[in-house]
């Protein structure tokens, strides 16, 4: 399947969560959805932040094929989806893919557009463990730690004052230049220096969050960490994680840290790992 197959499916409005498992409300105040702490976001800021996004996307797919296997990436979206329904961006449409590629990792680019490695996939045992992954690059966006990183904005505070219009054709070549410029910066984020630490560990507290209130066992994310880092660590696979990310001890404590002081390991959640194995077999 050729990567536009890839985009006209990621962008279809069709794939919703059917049968996921759901949580109820009550466990603890730790649950309660990010979007409690939501900002006023204006229209042209989305606009910006989608158009960006999908440039950065169309950066990502050149550099690594997109995986041809429909089933699969229709799983991964209807998983997605439903842990995006826990966010603070009701205003995103969120878009999933897999990546042909053996390397262990996961990229989110701003606006919705989340992939995920045909590697990653490899060391995933369960969807609660499918499910952290992709919550972490749910957090990234809904956490706009590109956009903030890089000041994405409509409006004329914006390095790119008018980004609607350079991406609609109606600029000069210098704005294009700049646009180009902009995204370069966002392909070295993400495929050479890497987010904050912080922005890092700040995912991962918000994953646990999202997959609790999904009713995932949000344990089992730890335990997909401790997995990659026992079994693959220092190895061409997780190359570009491990010098993109913090480090595999300093994010399995903050989340041992979490999930012991919320009592996550208490709730004893579903891992789902049937209907995994049925869509995910690559």
């Amino acid at each position: 399947m050729k990567n536009s197959k890839v985009i006209m499916l990621i962008c279809a409005s069709l794939f919703f969560l059917c049968g996921t498992v759901w949580a109820d409300d009550t466990v603890t105040e730790f649950r309660k959805r990010s979007s409690d702490r939501a900002t006023e976001i204006s229209e042209s800021d989305i606009e910006a932040e989608i158009q960006f996004g999908e440039e950065l996307a169309a950066r990502i797919l050149g550099r690594f094929r997109a995986y041809d296997n429909e089933k699969a990436t229709r799983y991964i979206n209807l998983i997605g989806k439903g842990l995006a329904s826990y966010s603070n961006r009701p205003e995103i449409e969120f878009r999933f893919a897999i990546l042909n590629t053996d390397s262990i990792n996961a990229f989110a680019a701003p606006g919705g557009f989340i992939f995920i490695t045909k590697g990653t996939l490899e060391m995933v045992e369960n969807e609660a463990q499918l499910a952290g992954v992709l919550a972490h690059e749910i957090a990234h966006i809904t956490e706009k730690h590109i956009v903030k990183e890089l000041n994405i904005k409509g409006g004329d505070e914006s390095p790119l004052a008018g980004f609607a219009s350079i991406l609609g054709g109606g600029t000069s070549e210098t704005m294009r230049v700049a646009l180009t410029q902009l995204v370069d910066k966002a392909g070295e984020i993400l495929f050479e220096k890497g987010l904050k630490k912080e922005d890092e560990l700040t995912s991962d507290k918000v994953a646990l969050m999202t997959v609790t209130n999904a009713g995932y066992d949000p344990v089992a994310y730890k335990r997909l960490l401790q997995g990659i880092k026992e079994k693959e660590e220092g190895t061409e696979k997780t190359k570009i994680v491990s010098t993109t990310h913090p480090s595999y001890e300093d994010r399995i404590k903050a989340m041992e840290k979490i999930i012991s002081r919320e009592w996550l390991n208490e709730l004893k959640y579903l891992l789902v790992k049937e209907r995994f194995d049925e869509y995910i077999n690559l």
